[in-house]
């Protein structure tokens, strides 16, 4: 069935009419800049990626944190993550002890509810994913993974299976995708929420001749001047990217083996944007001393970067598919992580108990298409140096201390080229009161 119905018989009506409670399968990059998917125009080869672009719904402006904890824990919370005083790349306790996670409220609905790969949302023991709504769990805890050892970058272990250190041989890009086909592939009487967190292409990077042979020869960058990039990390970096696309569509073949591809929504997302570089002659025990990262992300023509507040850093490739439902198309009003708790959970039927303070909107009336869907909104990102909000089609960017404040017209200046600040006093004075009535809501935790 077509959303193109609901114009015709509303949103809700269209939503009785869906597949009863479909299965959810979340797809997250690491560090995946904007210009590295095919269907933006890369010449990293994503076909996979690319399909269920062309066949599902892609967002032109979908925004996440500029780092990864952060992300992670909007996605799973629905609030900005500056309300639990998450900043930035965190471990410890990061959830608080009434926490209710996307996770967590799923499976309260009856769905199975499966993470595989990267966690970093807390420290083991106590901090773990089956504490937080999870039924299984397989990957790695931390931060960063090698992709071979799966020893975190200070030698610490942190592969595991049902949150129990586990050691395992084989590339981790191979290990996530593998389980979750075999999650996919288990007999079950439930609807199934899978969490799908890839660890490429976040450094350190190591990959199978088999995907470094296509970038044997120099390849050229989706945007900006044709040179051609010759660092070797850049070569690495992409041949991740295709492995991970591999992988993706290995698990989406998975979907289709067990009959429940049209009963399943697929989402992908980048955590953040891509990270221009890398290099370090002691993490992983030295074993990457002698292979500098020099060069690996694209975010053009966007600006900056991973960690950035500018759209580099918080604009990413990202999309919906779930065929017979969804009719091909994309979406330019903006969206944000925190829109996927809120969303899912009306889809699936799965209502909280309480009030869970959702910063997030129910996005479905505009991936539905529903007239009226996708008006002007107000975003917000906070990280220990920076904070900034979008309202409408203006974004003010400041300073912790406020002696630096930015100020862009993105529906005229997308790439943040020309700072309007000196030239509009008012509107500067007016988005930073927003500004504070927003960070009035967030926790203050030193970082």
């Amino acid at each position: 069935m077509s959303c193109a119905l609901c114009l015709a018989f509303g949103i809700s009506a269209l939503l009785d009419a869906l597949p009863a409670r479909p299965n959810i399968v979340f797809i997250l990059a690491d560090d995946l800049g904007w210009a590295d998917v095919g269907c933006h125009g890369s010449s990293i080869r994503t076909p996979h990626i690319d399909r269920l672009a062309r066949e599902g719904i892609r967002f032109e402006r979908h925004y996440v944190l500029p780092t990864c904890t952060p992300t992670r824990v909007g996605l799973m919370t629905g609030r900005y993550p500056s309300r639990l005083g998450v900043l930035a790349p965190a471990y410890g306790q990061v959830f608080d002890a009434d926490s209710v996670t996307l996770a967590a409220a799923l499976r309260a609905g009856g769905y199975e509810t499966c993470i595989t790969g990267k966690w970093h949302m807390g420290s083991p023991p106590a901090c773990v994913p089956r504490k937080y709504g999870f039924e299984s769990s397989y990957g790695y805890f931390h931060g960063q993974t090698d992709p071979y050892t799966h020893r975190y970058k200070t030698g610490e272990r942190s592969w595991h299976r049902d949150d129990e250190f586990l050691d395992e041989e084989g590339h981790a890009t191979d290990l996530i995708a593998d389980e979750a086909i075999r999650i996919i592939g288990a007999r079950r009487d439930r609807p199934l929420f899978l969490y799908v967190a890839f660890s490429v292409p976040h450094y350190p990077l190591q990959e199978p001749e088999r995907w470094q042979a296509p970038y044997a020869g120099p390849f050229h960058p989706a945007y900006g001047p044709a040179e051609s990039v010759k660092e070797e990390s850049r070569r690495w970096y992409a041949a991740s990217v295709t492995h991970m696309d591999d992988a993706i569509g290995r698990i989406v073949d998975a979907l289709d083996r067990a009959r429940i591809r049209k009963e399943t929504v697929i989402i992908f997302s980048s955590d953040n944007g891509g990270q221009k570089s890398w290099q370090s002659a002691t993490e992983y025990g030295g074993s990457y001393a002698d292979k500098p990262h020099r060069v690996l992300g694209d975010n053009r023509p966007l600006r900056g970067w991973k960690g950035d507040v500018y759209e580099g850093g918080i604009r990413v490739p990202a999309l919906v598919n779930w065929p017979g439902v969804l009719d091909p198309g994309t979406i330019s009003a903006p969206v944000h992580i925190v829109d996927w708790m809120p969303t899912l959970c009306r889809l699936t039927g799965c209502r909280p108990e309480k009030d869970l303070r959702w910063d997030g909107q129910d996005i479905w009336p505009l991936i539905a298409g529903e007239a009226g869907a996708g008006a002007a909104r107000i975003l917000y990102w906070k990280t220990p140096g920076e904070a900034a909000v979008r309202q409408g089609d203006w974004k003010l960017i400041a300073d912790r201390g406020r002696k630096r404040i930015e100020l862009y017209d993105l529906a005229n200046d997308p790439y943040e080229k020309n700072d309007r600040a000196a030239a509009e006093p008012a509107r500067v004075a007016s988005m930073a009161a927003l500004l504070d009535r927003l960070a009035a809501g967030d926790r203050d935790r030193d970082q």
